[in-house]
């Protein structure tokens, strides 16, 4: 059985959730991603924020990035799966939520994250295929 932990980059990244986004945009230029978890002071998972997010949500609305956090971009409950969890289950977690990232979580810790390069380089066909299907079907 294939599990999270063995698709995960490990060691991800967190943006502290009172960083600014001039943090978040620098951190996503040196690591070359595209998304990164932020995290709270408690060390616990409290959302993900993608240069999209940055873009739409804070320059085309003209937040000021070097006082604007993280955390004030982050909404809702963010979606993750525990190490453990079964290819069969993130692919159709990933796809119901219509997410490109998924974050791994073990013992309430952050330990890794998956994207879809992460899923293509690891994915049979058949999951692939649902995985495009569902994530970028149109709704």
């Amino acid at each position: 059985m294939t599990t999270a932990r063995d698709i995960m980059h490990s060691g991800a990244t967190c943006i502290g959730e009172d960083q600014s986004l001039t943090d978040a945009a620098k951190m996503m230029r040196d690591l070359g991603v595209g998304a990164l978890p932020i995290c709270g002071n408690d060390q616990r998972l409290h959302g993900i924020i993608t240069d999209r997010d940055i873009v739409i949500k804070a320059v085309a609305e003209g937040k000021d990035l070097s006082s604007c956090t993280a955390g004030e971009l982050a909404q809702g409950r963010v979606s993750y799966v525990e190490a453990d969890t079964d290819m069969d289950d993130i692919v159709e977690m990933m796809g119901r939520e219509q997410v490109k990232r998924m974050p791994v979580i073990e013992g309430h810790k952050l330990v890794g994250m998956i994207s879809e390069a992460d899923l293509a380089q690891h994915l049979d066909e058949r999951h692939l295929s649902t995985f495009v299907e569902h994530v970028f079907a149109k709704r």
